[in-house]
């Protein structure tokens, strides 16, 4: 690999001739009422030497640009000043930018409110953090996957071992986290997705339509609902609007290629496609899996003029993972997961559109949506699927959501407003045969379950500045309902109001607090569990929303405009979490699997609490690097059947990540990333019940022992990844290289212990005193190695 890598930089040298510049072009407007700003003042950030006056359009144009990421610091009068997001150049291409202005609410003689490229907002002044382009392109480890790049971010936890995606957030679990693409909801992130949990080991976003990522782990606005954990939004690009251009990706597990361009002179489009090769690299690899997935996703943008614009987009994947049953002379791991893993085919898709019409005042905002998943899984004794007896799962579930939502967003006296309301229409099909060992003894799950319902809610939020804009509160509150269940229909029920509070002591040091109620509607996957005999059994227990209550505080610090500290504490309480009936313990540790979360019986009678602190530094310039650093004291209990509290799944109690990336002459670029999370605890095998061959014939797995839950932990966890990037600008085109290298010194992480029922030689042993059970044998399952990967990228 390393003499490939090498080859194609000579042949890259040999034939590159000389440097080329880039060009920026863009419009400058007032983000209420989208008209255009006039002789706005605007400098590439760090180059004051290069700047632009935009025209009575708002239209500027910038001219022989270096390639490579940039941002354009923005000032006019009587509007904030403004740092953009990051956004590339590339030689002999013009870049497009919109650069949205707000308002000066009350204009300061003789203050001076300078623009920061740390974004910050009126409803959420803490617990959100922005993620640039080059940070996600570049990211050490992260291989272009927006779902592993924001694991560097505070109070974010994740599964080890980097072949799952889940989004742990403050520790909360990974079914309490919602997306948002361009102001449309996309219900998973991931190929191969957890559902009722959105986790999984890939993600299906593509990085060459983002612009920039906003993060929050608290302190969520009011038109952002059914959140507990986290809120990710994802602001996409728009296609170039002078010609079309091209790039096409080789990556860790994928080829892509994207289009992007005008169509007409009011709308551009951007599409891409993308399909995995693992499937091929696994066979040679003999792993006893083979998924391969497939997605793709556009945006199309329409000016109808200077009051109206329309956005459709939409994402979609085609995952299939099957099994390697011709491996020979398998190892006892191998032998293990084709025991117990299903075959699985999965498709998904979101799409939508969204209006906005601009007043006088401010602008409206419509959103229309589509979205719907299909789970197909199956699985067979032995793997022998020509004996129809040996089934042991036959699983088909479908989520479908068509949603609408109204936005009004305007400025009335000072005040900052936003209020809306949302309706949407849902619909959940699940079919299962599944073997099940319960009560000692072999059952059958053998039901359909066909459900619909509508989930309702209303919104509003008030922002304002005091005491000359030092001090700055909002107030939020937000109501939701579902016909689910008289539980769950009144909105009076679930009423999530919010308040958040920012005091600028000096001009570097600012005091920020939020706290809130905020509820979730459970997954559809619950909501729609049906018995034997047709019984929404989770309906009949009075299912609840769950709701937790926060409160944030913290400290910001800003020793220069290119340095941030934080320090913020925080405290979540949960009340009406569900309870597994059949294993008496909290849903609140589950969903980190593949396969579905939450098809079973529960109560909504789990309480539990996390709470930590956390430290945040970024800088983007000290002595050339770019250093992002974070550390996370936290805790994570729920109750158990005694109304105790104990650790869940996500009680690593420590967690750190750094980041360190740099820039070199002749478009070399590098980076490093170290992450450490303390042990997470898990919850030893009942021996006894998994050695009964009525067990071990429906489970292929040991049984867990919740009478022992999480009372045993895993030795720490951590890993270096690095990365070296390289550009090549040639005239019409470009090329881009990079080498990663996840886990360099070869980390062996622990897991819990996995068992077999079979010998050295794949025979399974039954107990020669006991014909009923196996005997038992620990296998090895620590996991970790080297894994390098080069990527190329060309664009023209």
């Amino acid at each position: 690999m390393k003499k490939i890598f090498l080859f194609l930089l000579f042949i890259t040298i040999a034939v590159q001739i000389f440097a080329q510049t880039g060009s920026i072009r863009g419009r400058v407007y007032d983000a209420s009422t989208n008209e255009p700003l006039p002789f706005t003042n605007l400098i590439i950030y760090g180059e004051s030497k290069i700047g632009s006056v935009s025209d009575l359009d708002g239209n500027f144009i910038f001219a022989s640009i270096k390639p490579g990421f940039v941002r354009l610091q923005v000032t006019s009068v009587g509007y904030e000043d403004r740092i953009t997001e990051e956004f590339q150049v590339i030689n002999n291409k013009e870049a497009f930018i919109d650069i949205p202005m707000t308002p000066l609410v009350v204009q300061l003689q003789g203050v001076v409110v300078k623009a920061s490229p740390f974004m910050k907002n009126d409803e959420s002044p803490l617990s959100m953090q922005t993620l640039g382009i080059s940070e996600i392109e570049r990211n050490p480890g992260g291989n272009r996957d927006i779902s592993k790049v924001v694991q560097v971010l505070p109070g974010v936890g994740a599964t080890p071992f980097g072949f799952r995606n889940d989004l742990i957030v403050r520790g909360g679990g990974p079914s309490e986290n919602r997306f948002y693409l361009d102001d449309i909801e996309i219900p998973y992130l991931n190929h191969f997705s957890t559902q009722g949990a959105s986790g999984g080991p890939v993600g299906i976003l593509n990085v060459d339509f983002v612009r920039e990522v906003n993060f929050y782990s608290g302190a969520f606005p009011a038109d952002r609902g059914n959140a507990m954990s986290s809120v990710l939004e994802f602001k996409q690009k728009e296609g170039n609007r002078e010609k079309l251009k091209f790039r096409a990706t080789v990556g860790a597990s994928d080829l892509g290629l994207t289009l992007d361009g005008p169509m007409g002179e009011k709308t551009n489009f951007i599409f891409s496609v993308r399909r995995s090769y693992l499937q091929l690299l696994f066979t040679l690899l003999e792993l006893p899996f083979l998924p391969t997935y497939n997605d793709y996703q556009f945006k199309i943008k329409h000016d109808f003029d200077k009051k109206n614009q329309l956005s459709i987009l939409s994402v979609g994947a085609l995952d299939k993972s099957s099994l390697n049953t011709g491996i020979k002379d398998p190892t006892d791991d191998q032998q293990y997961l084709l025991g117990y893993l299903p075959v699985n085919e999965q498709w998904s898709y979101a799409i939508g559109a969204v209006y906005k019409h601009f007043g006088e005042h401010g602008f409206h905002t419509l959103v229309l949506s589509r979205n719907m998943l299909n789970n197909y899984a199956y699985k067979y004794e032995d793997n022998d699927e020509d004996d129809p007896a040996k089934k042991l799962l036959d699983l088909t579930s479908q989520e479908i959501e068509n949603k609408l939502r109204y936005e009004k967003n305007m400025t009335v006296s000072g005040y900052k407003v936003n209020y809306g309301a949302g309706v949407e229409y849902a619909k959940y099909n699940n079919e299962t045969f599944q073997k099940v060992f319960i009560a000692n003894e072999q059952q059958i799950r053998d039901n359909s379950s066909s459900m619909d319902l509508f989930k309702y809610g209303l919104f509003g939020q008030v922002s304002r500045g005091f005491a000359r804009e030092r001090l700055t509160l909002s107030f939020g509150l937000r109501m939701d309902g579902s016909s689910y269940s008289k539980e769950m229909s009144n909105p009076m029920e679930q009423i999530s109001p919010r308040l958040s509070a920012s005091y600028g002591i000096t001009k570097q040091f600012i005091l920020n607090f939020n706290t809130g109620r905020y509820h979730q509607l459970p997954p559809y996957t619950m909501l729609g569990h049906r018995d034997n005999e047709g019984t929404l059994v989770n309906k009949d227990l009075g299912m609840k929303y769950i709701y937790v209550d926060q409160v944030v505080g913290g400290v910001e610090y800003r020793p220069n405009d290119d340095a941030r500290l934080t320090v913020e504490g925080f405290y979540k309480h949960y009340s009406d979490y569900p309870f597994s009936v059949a294993d008496s313990v909290s849903m609140a540790s589950k969903g980190a699997d593949f396969g579905v979360y939450g098809d079973e019986a529960v109560t909504s009678n789990s309480k539990g609490r996390t709470y930590g602190l956390e430290i945040y530094f970024r800088d983007t310039d000290i002595a050339g690097f770019n250093i992002l650093a974070s550390y996370t004291l936290v805790r994570s209990e729920f109750t158990n059947s005694k109304n105790a509290y104990i650790p869940s799944a996500w009680d690593n109690k420590h967690l750190f990540n750094i980041t360190v990336l740099r820039q070199f002459g002749k478009s070399w670029n590098a980076g490093i990333k170290w992450r450490y999370a303390g042990g997470a605890p898990f919850t030893p095998a009942d021996l006894d019940r998994s050695s009964l061959i009525e067990a071990w014939e429906v489970n292929n797995r040991a049984i867990l022992n919740y009478d022992l839950y999480n009372t045993q932990r895993l030795s720490q966890f951590h890993q270096l990844d690095v990365r070296v990037d390289k550009e090549f600008f040639y005239k019409k085109w470009s090329l881009s290289l990079y080498l990663d290298v996840q886990n360099v010194y070869n980390f062996k992480a622990e897991t819990a212990p996995d068992y077999t029922n079979t010998d050295a030689n794949g025979i399974p042993v039954i107990n020669p005193t006991d014909p009923t059970r196996y005997i038992l044998r620990e296998i090895n399952s620590d996991t970790g190695t080297v894994l390098p990967t080069v990527g190329i990228i060309v664009e023209l």
